[in-house]
């Protein structure tokens, strides 16, 4: 039984995917084997991949006319879907570098947004396909983020899921193992770095990349002007627009709150909308059970606070939020007959 068990391991495998359009998580034998960001450099000439993930985010922005590096995914969706596919390829090489003469076939669970069409689905099993999956199922973020946070979805309760992800924000309220309202905006991580970008411009006339933007919301974001704990002013280095000079300033988390007010306002009304969609009867299983926030985005420094003034409830930071989602899926592809009807085929 144990040699069958390690020939089967030879030729077959299980893992779960989180696609995230600012990171991709992977979980093979119950272990998340992959974090890195959803990025891949590649040759100008022959179009080869010179790196994945950390070490292509290295190079981004930094890079001379023979490289370029490319963020597949977009809002949550394939944008490039040759990109996409030679990134998860090379995710999956991580797994196990180097320990195979050939690549076993594997069966695939790949979250997806809610918001997705069924052409940007079809992109999705495609690639994994080509990837060489022989089976590939997906399954809705919020439902997802749900299971890894150890909500028991088949109960008829409500529960209200805030997924801030790096391209989407994804609002549903689960019962009885299914959505029954949701929103999916594409306001989330990507577009607060691009205000956090707009801002340094606008404000102290110094022009920044994206990476150090992404550093300014990771060390001083806040949803709130004024915090109990404040984050210690950051130094912001980029070229001063006017002299064309490299430079630095510092900045407060009460200067990024109020660059990042904007687009928090329009994920505040998201979730005041889906409460509005939310039955009676379940409005109620809300109100006593509150609101739980995972993604990226659930970092960001006192949004738990503000959505909470906003909304009267009670809201929740999952425990690693960036982790919520592929530790839901993980637990979907182990207890696949169980979860059949949340899963796509």
């Amino acid at each position: 039984m144990a040699f069958f068990k390690n020939f089967k391991d030879l030729f077959m495998g299980d893992i779960a995917i989180d696609l995230g359009t600012a990171n991709t998580l992977i979980i093979y034998k119950d272990k998340i084997t992959v974090d890195e960001p959803s990025i891949i450099a590649l040759d100008r000439k022959n179009d080869k991949v010179i790196a994945v993930g950390k070490q292509a985010m290295q190079m981004h922005e930094k890079t001379h006319e023979n490289i370029r590096t490319i963020r597949p995914l977009k809002d949550g969706v394939i944008a490039d879907f040759t990109a996409a596919e030679l990134m998860i390829k090379g995710m999956i090489k991580m797994i196990n570098a180097g320990s195979r003469f050939f690549p076993p076939s594997y069966r695939m669970v790949i979250c997806i947004p809610s918001g997705i069409t069924e052409v940007e689905k079809r992109a999705v099993k495609e690639a994994a396909e080509h990837t060489g999956a022989r089976e590939v199922y997906m399954i809705h973020e919020p439902i997802a983020a749900a299971i890894g946070i150890g909500i028991n979805i088949e109960e008829p309760v409500g529960s209200m899921i805030v997924d801030i992800g790096g391209g989407t924000t994804e609002i549903a309220v689960i019962a009885l193992s299914g959505i029954v309202c949701e929103q999916s905006i594409k306001i989330a991580g990507d577009v607060f770095t691009r205000d956090i970008l707009d801002y340094m411009r606008r404000q102290h006339n110094l022009l920044i990349g994206e990476r150090s933007a992404e550093q300014v919301k990771i060390e001083v974001g806040s949803a709130l002007p004024e915090l109990e704990t404040p984050p210690a002013d950051y130094e912001v280095r980029g070229r001063d627009l006017m002299t064309g000079i490299p430079k630095t300033i510092k900045v407060s988390y009460s200067e990024i709150a109020f660059c990042l007010d904007k687009s928090i306002s329009k994920v505040e009304d998201a979730v005041l909308k889906t409460l509005e969609m939310a039955p009676p009867e379940l409005s109620a299983d809300i109100y006593n059970n509150g609101i739980h926030l995972t993604g990226g985005g659930a970092l960001l420094k006192g949004l738990d606070k503000r959505l909470a003034v906003k909304t009267k409830l009670p809201v929740h930071i999952a425990d690693d939020p960036l982790k919520a989602v592929v530790r839901g899926t993980g637990i979907a592809l182990r207890n696949l007959e169980h979860y059949k009807s949340v899963l796509i085929p």
